[in-house]
């Protein structure tokens, strides 16, 4: 780290602030003003003598109340260190003999004066590196993280500047991103192509702006790089434009080397200089900014952390109050109201799915917060797919907290009913969706209903028992889930806003295919899943998506494989998703040979059975069809204790998501 040189070396051509009031006026509790050779009111009160203003005992190095004070310090400084020499030279001269006279002992004596003069600088510069650090310590003092308080020379330039950007980055960054190879914008429609793909798909999910402000800036940018007035553009609007960029390229983007993926880093890079002034606290712009980054994160993981940039923008959103309705004035409009409250509600709903996710605390409790939803958008033709969304996640927040981030000792007094009321709540939720929603944003909805359905089933730390039911729930709707999700990841070209996050889910999602498969409970599963009639208590099954496959042994072997291809192709496109999928290819061998055992024990059983009766075994058969609960007699998985039934939790140490937030794969 480079030296900082002190106030006193390099002092200001102005009074500083005083850093306390002299001991009369610190006594008296009146006003100082610091000013030399006595402050104000030490004059009027005649007691110029008694007043210590020109002391800088009492003051830390570097701050010294005025420039006198400095040069005079510094004077002082110099005329010690000068006696020092002067002291220094005298006595190595009483020790500099003739060598051809200097006898054994002289030279001893000399060896010993070179060891303490050496000994002396390395105490001297211990002692300086001591009182910069100290210096550099109190500066960074001045600095609150807030988002009302502006960093170190944010207007102007400098060549150290501290900015509340510069430490957002510090905090999230991972690896650096390449330089950019142009300064030359992108050709219009390149732009305008990726500008209609986040008005298609990310921001109706987060309208973080109007959608004509979006659609004006593209020919706003190339209008004033035609006419060379590049400076009339605001450096929150260069950002805006370049994140808008980077986020609609990574989200189009197949695999980690391809030109997406490239275009992508290299917005990304062509951003980063406005970061300084796109991110200055106090403004809602900070706000939009820092999700505008989020987002990009949540693409590329291996350059950004999406939990710790959620974490900062959800601070500026209560540092500015944006958590609270009563912030209001009586002059605020309709329209302001609103765009607040999608602005919040934007950080809201991120923040509860990047934390759910790596299962991590949110970063505000719903207690916290006042805010209630804004009134659906204009901008949309359709209805405003955002406020269902807002409302999943607010469903969501309430459970998690509940289940997850409430002590584990203190258990709740009915947890089961309490899991089935959230399910039927989320349920309710899936039914009131309008049907004019855009395909891509129902899919996304669709999945969305599942995987939380799932969160909310699995054991958790205040729910630890998994009942039969459960597993059938879980059961149905991970092979839903996944059904759908490998459609997702090999249509193309690419459409929806599907992120590093969902290939976790997808593991997670695997995981518990896995975990309920190893464990089939009490009334065993595959009892349950070949009975003709479904069963009437509890939550009903969700229906199935496969209708022409009755065989349950079939569909789990079948989705395991869709769980193995879809890891692989998002592997291709996130390198920290390959250790996940080989750690589940090889969690699946053994459970693909148990389920290949199953099926022959059913076929077997098929077999005896239509003997018995008389019949030939048809080779299509299947035990779903047949009413004979032999073909589902229990054959536990002797193999694998039921103990690992709960590892495929969230919370888990094995299959769950504890520990991927943090490991670089």
């Amino acid at each position: 780290m480079r030296t900082r040189s002190s106030f006193s070396h390099n002092p200001h051509l102005r009074v500083s602030r005083p850093v306390s009031a002299c001991s009369r006026c610190r006594v008296a509790k009146v006003k100082c003003d610091g000013k030399l050779p006595a402050c104000t009111a030490c004059e009027k009160a005649g007691r110029e003598n008694e007043c210590s203003a020109a002391s800088d005992q009492q003051f830390a190095r570097g701050k010294e109340r005025s420039w006198v004070a400095a040069l005079e310090a510094r004077v002082e400084k110099l005329d010690r260190r000068l006696n020092h020499a002067r002291s220094r030279k005298a006595s190595v001269a009483l020790h500099e003999v003739d060598d051809n006279t200097m006898t054994m002992q002289d030279s001893e004596r000399r060896d010993s004066l070179v060891d303490i003069t050496a000994a002396i600088h390395r105490k001297a510069a211990r002692t300086r590196e001591k009182a910069d650090f100290n210096t550099l310590v109190s500066d960074f003092g001045l600095l609150t993280v807030n988002a009302t308080t502006p960093g170190f020379d944010t207007q102007q330039e400098s060549a150290n500047p501290m900015s509340f950007a510069r430490l957002v980055l510090a905090a999230a960054q991972h690896d650096t991103l390449p330089d950019p190879n142009t300064d030359e914008l992108p050709y219009q429609e390149v732009a305008e192509a990726n500008f209609q793909f986040y008005q298609d798909n990310i921001l109706p999910l987060y309208p973080l702006f109007p959608t004509a402000d979006l659609k004006a800036l593209v020919p706003k940018i190339y209008d004033a790089a035609d006419l060379g007035i590049l400076g009339g553009i605001r450096s929150s609007e260069y950002w805006l434009f370049w994140m808008v960029m980077a986020i609609a390229s990574a989200a189009q983007s197949k695999a980690v080397n391809d030109r997406n993926y490239y275009d992508a880093l290299q917005y990304v890079a062509r951003a980063l200089p406005y970061a300084d002034r796109a991110f200055v606290p106090g403004y809602t712009t900070q706000i939009q900014a820092l999700v505008l980054l989020t987002q990009y994160s949540m693409l590329d993981p291996a350059h950004f952390d999406s939990w710790h940039l959620i974490g900062f923008a959800c601070r500026a959103c209560i540092d500015l109050g944006f958590h609270k309705d009563h912030t209001f004035t009586q002059q605020s409009s309709k329209d302001t109201i609103d765009a607040r409250r999608r602005t919040f509600y934007c950080v809201y709903a991120l923040d509860r799915a990047i934390s759910m996710v790596h299962a991590r605390p949110f970063s505000f409790k719903d207690d916290d917060i006042s805010v209630r939803l804004p009134s659906p958008s204009v901008d949309n033709e359709r209805s405003d797919p955002s406020l269902p969304l807002f409302e999943l996640r607010r469903l969501q927040s309430g459970w998690y907290q509940t289940l997850v981030q409430t002590d584990s000792n203190d258990p709740l007094r009915d947890p089961i009913q309490y899991v089935w009321q959230k399910y039927h709540e989320t349920q309710r939720w899936s039914k009131e969706l309008t049907l004019d929603l855009p395909a891509t944003i129902r899919t996304a909805f669709d999945l969305e209903l599942d995987y939380s359905s799932v969160y909310l089933v699995v054991p958790s730390p205040r729910t630890p028992k998994l009942t039969d039911h459960g597993r059938l729930l879980i059961f149905e709707h991970t092979i839903r889930y996944l059904y759908r999700m490998y459609e997702v990841v090999k249509a193309s070209p690419s459409e929806g806003f599907y992120t590093y996050h969902d290939a976790l889910k997808v593991f997670f999602m695997g995981s518990q295919l896995v975990t309920v498969l190893r464990d089939p409970g009490e009334s065993d599963l595959w009892q349950s899943l070949g009975a003709t009639e479904p069963p009437q208590q509890n939550p009903p099954l969700p229906e199935r998506l496969d209708k022409d496959l009755s065989d349950a042994i079939a569909r789990s072997n079948s989705c395991l494989d869709k769980v193995n291809e879809t890891l692989k192709l998002y592997g291709e496109r996130w390198e920290q998703v390959k250790t996940l999928a080989d750690h589940f290819d090889r969690t699946t061998t053994d459970i693909k040979s148990y389920l290949e055992t199953r099926r022959d024990m059913v076929e077997s059983a098929i077999a005896r059975s239509m003997q018995k009766d008389g019949r030939h075994a048809l080779p299509t058969s299947r035990p779903g069809t047949n009413p004979s609960t032999l073909a589902y007699q229990s054959a536990p998985m002797t193999q694998h204790s039921s103990q690992r039934a709960n590892q495929g939790a969230p919370w888990g140490h094995s299959t769950g998501f504890q520990g991927h937030h943090n490991v670089h794969f």
